[in-house]
């Protein structure tokens, strides 16, 4: 159990380094908009995290995502600098499409909201009385 507590920890502080390192930006100019780091995957012999990274708006995604690729040495240096471990694991950068997806899901949703909503303001016809109805002579 201490291996896998440990394990969660090192997850933690790894992703909390790498979050903190893209915050203050990279100089490359293919890293454009809001890059994220949203989850780390830690292997079981902690010698390799994947970082999973998401990129807004998307269609900067794959380029920002070469130009990541390209400083992973760089970034790991200077997460290194941060977190004084005895052996830094290497880091594998990831782009995360569950966001992605999650921004499509949510999108359809609020069309499908708008779709039905002209529906639910159409004022109700009124029914004429018919034979039955009260006041008929």
């Amino acid at each position: 159990m201490t291996a896998e507590r440990r394990k969660l920890q090192l997850q933690s502080l790894l992703l909390r380094a790498v979050q903190e390192r893209l915050a203050r930006g990279l100089s490359d100019p293919r890293v454009r908009g809001l890059v994220t780091a949203t989850r780390l995957e830690l292997s079981g012999d902690l010698k390799r995290a994947k970082v999973y990274i998401t990129v807004l708006p998307a269609e900067h995604a794959k380029l920002t995502m070469h130009g990541i690729q390209a400083a992973t040495g760089r970034l790991r240096r200077d997460v290194m600098e941060k977190i004084h471990i005895r052996e830094m694991p290497s880091l594998v950068f990831v782009y995360d499409e569950g966001m992605r997806n999650q921004q499509e899901v949510m999108s359809l949703l609020a069309k499908d909201r708008q779709n039905k909503q002209p529906e639910a303001d159409e004022p109700e016809q009124e029914q004429e009385p018919g034979p039955d109805a009260e006041g008929t002579p």
